[in-house]
């Protein structure tokens, strides 16, 4: 997280104390940095420079409006899989024919919506959706753009609960199917093949398992081009992971050096689906040390944020560095756990971290993805602050829920 460091013993993030954020905006409250966010874009964007390409950044990542303007501003679209992703989408600016829509479950509703939005095309899941988006685009008298989402059966070696490319899981239409259905989209008379898309899973560090993937789906593209069905973009999904903890990610030329030469023999444009590359370690969750404890088996540190500010340590057992904002030297193996009633609530086991006491702030790291996108008011928990921060300069880009925010909605 090079926008995040230490200068006098003091941390810094761009040119703001995390200490004057903690000040000005209280804990806890997620913290962003635009000169990351853009040096992450750019460093995809150049990667891939040789063929024509399409980043849309995916928004379950990161919905904040800023941070997707910002996105937008750099030239992305965007990735959504629901019909408020697309509301949020359009509210960010970013160009309906630079949106795809995925997700295995779209309702009617929301389909009409992104046919009336004119988004760039939509990730078909099945058959079934398929035949939905043909009969709700013929009530509407539009035409359906469509990419067929391959599940190409390869093992991407992440989180199970983040894997998405094998025909165990519930994502996309086997491979072997493909060339039928493709066929069948032929006959529908409110529907247009426009391309064929992929996405086999996240925090991907070896890219070895998405050129497999696309591969397949590059060899199945050329072979309905043969046929006489001439897809116009390829879409590899995203996944490109980041390092947590001693992960060592291949990382966007690694993968442009495989990937560019397959889809260049297609004559189409390449589509990607990132997220977490670019927003992961552009953010972090600042908290603050309520209180610390000792039991005979071990010392607690207790902070305001939980795990319904951030839960993937409880959800996938996920790493998160560390750092007290004031740098200090003395070290101690503690736990790190929130104020919620549950045992998973935690950010750390047993980790050698710097001596904190209580009201030292604290900076838990690659906090920029599925962070806040992920939160919720469980245990009536207020939602965190977002604050984006550019230069020497930063702001509140979503205010902290107050109690009357729990209630909206409603009624006695």
């Amino acid at each position: 997280m090079e926008a995040f460091y230490y200068d006098n013993q003091t941390l810094y993030c761009e040119g703001v104390k995390l200490a004057d954020i903690a000040g000005q905006f209280d804990t806890p409250a997620y913290v962003y940095s635009q000169a990351q966010i853009a040096q992450n874009f750019d460093m995809l964007d150049r990667a891939f420079g040789d063929i024509p390409h399409l980043i849309c950044f995916s928004l379950k990542a990161n919905s904040n409006l800023s941070i997707g303007r910002i996105a937008a501003g750099l030239g992305a679209g965007a990735d959504i899989v629901s019909g408020g992703e697309l509301f949020k989408a359009l509210k960010m600016g970013i160009d309906p024919q630079r949106i795809v829509y995925a997700s295995v479950g779209k309702l009617p509703a929301e389909i009409e919506y992104a046919l009336k939005a004119h988004i760039l095309m939509f990730n078909v899941e099945s058959r079934a959706e398929l035949e939905t988006i043909n009969h709700v685009a013929g009530n509407v008298g539009l035409r359906a753009p469509i990419a067929l989402r391959i599940n190409p059966n390869i093992d991407p070696k992440t989180h199970p609960y983040i894997t998405t490319g094998m025909t165990k899981y519930k994502f996309g239409i086997p491979v072997e199917e493909a060339l039928q259905l493709y066929s069948y989209v032929q006959d529908l008379p409110n529907v247009e093949a426009k391309g064929i898309q992929m996405h086999i899973g996240s925090q991907l560090v070896a890219v070895h398992p998405i050129v497999e993937a696309a591969t397949k789906v590059v060899e199945l593209t050329l072979q309905l081009k043969r046929d006489g069905i001439d897809l116009q973009y390829v879409n590899i999904g995203g996944g490109l992971g980041i390092r947590y903890e001693d992960e060592n990610p291949e990382g966007p030329e690694t993968l442009a050096e495989h990937i560019v030469p397959l889809v260049r023999e297609t004559g189409c444009t390449l589509v990607m689906e990132p997220g977490r590359f670019i927003v992961g370690n552009a953010g972090a969750l600042l908290t603050r040390v309520i209180y610390t404890k000792r039991n005979p088996a071990k010392k607690f540190v207790i902070v305001d944020a939980a795990m319904n500010d951030l839960i993937r340590p409880s959800l996938y057992d996920a790493y998160h560095p560390i750092l007290s904002v004031a740098e200090v030297n003395e070290l101690e193996k503690v736990d790190v756990v929130g104020p919620i009633c549950e045992s998973g609530d935690f950010f750390a086991h047993d980790r050698e971290l710097a001596k904190f006491e209580a009201g030292d702030l604290m900076l838990i790291q690659c906090a920029g993805a599925y962070g806040f996108s992920m939160s919720s008011n469980y245990n009536s928990r207020l939602r965190a602050a977002e604050v984006l921060v550019s230069g020497d300069a930063c702001r509140l880009v979503r205010r902290r829920e107050g109690y009357e925010d729990l209630v909206r909605g409603e009624e006695l």
